[in-house]
């Protein structure tokens, strides 16, 4: 059964958002909305994350856990 559709006017909604590669543990469920208008910038060390978010968001990779809506899809 489909996941119920997201409900948020931000233009990207992130909910518990995880990225797991094998035992790896890369992204560990983040939340965070980005509205029209705003700027948005992830800042952390190497090895943080910060790409494969952006490679989720970018629909390049498919998260492991949680919600992920970029311009209400």
């Amino acid at each position: 059964m489909a996941a119920p559709p997201i409900r948020s006017n931000a233009l990207i909604h992130a909910r518990g958002l995880s990225k797991r590669f094998d035992k790896l543990l890369a992204v560990d469920a983040i939340d965070f909305d980005v509205e029209r208008g705003e700027a948005f910038g992830f800042l952390g060390p190497n090895g943080a994350g910060k790409t494969s978010t952006m490679r989720m968001i970018g629909c390049v990779s498919a998260p492991s856990g949680g919600e992920l809506s970029v311009l209400g899809m």
